[in-house]
């Protein structure tokens, strides 16, 4: 069955959440809920799902604003890199490089790309052949390295040794923007090509 994602946009700085499910009455992850944690009990409960959990790509306020509230309304875990689980005011169950939750059939695979923050990390459902990259990688540029535990070094070895491996054929979901293919990252995306150049894949 294939994966479903629903995607809202909320906060000055548009951020962007995702609820992942296969169908109505279902499981489903969240990633990321920055705002308006209204839209996201709305539309769970009217999709009947079951939140398995909560994902936070990192721990930055418009990524995590709307975990608390809709950590008591589900009773589910939070699920960060313990990095940014230290500094993050709130219960979460660490996860790190290589650890792989389960959406029903689903392997959400967790890959720790330092960068923008120490714990950052990107969710890659290979199956569905689908990433969501946090702010680590964007459309057309990359995540800032200028705020507390980023790191311009650290985000050059993410993309050199990591992100520079993916497959043209995977889709990006970022924290802000639109998502695309990695195929056309390697075309728009000028701040990756300056790091990993533009070898097709």
């Amino acid at each position: 069955m294939a994966l479903k994602i629903k995607r809202f946009i909320g906060g000055s700085l548009e951020s962007n959440g995702y609820v992942l499910y296969h169908r109505a009455g279902g499981d489903c992850m969240v990633i990321d809920p920055g705002y308006v944690p209204k839209v996201f009990i709305d539309f769970v409960e009217e999709q009947q799902l079951t939140v398995k959990g909560i994902i936070a790509t990192h721990d930055h306020h418009d990524h995590v604003g709307a975990v608390p509230t809709l950590q008591d309304r589900f009773d589910c875990p939070v699920y960060m890199h313990p990095e940014d689980g230290a500094r993050y005011r709130g219960a979460t169950v660490p996860v790190t490089d290589g650890d792989v939750l389960m959406l029903e059939e689903e392997p959400l695979l967790i890959v720790h790309t330092p960068g923008h923050t120490r714990g950052s990390i990107c969710v890659m459902a290979e199956k569905s052949r689908v990433c969501f990259t946090g702010d680590t990688l964007f459309d057309t540029d990359l995540g800032r390295t200028d705020l507390e535990g980023g790191s311009e070094a650290d985000m050059e070895r993410t993309i050199r040794e990591i992100i520079a491996g993916w497959p043209n054929d995977i889709t990006i979901y970022p924290g802000h923007d639109n998502g695309c293919t990695m195929k056309k990252v390697r075309i728009w995306n000028t701040e990756y090509l300056a790091i990993a150049g533009g070898g097709k894949r």
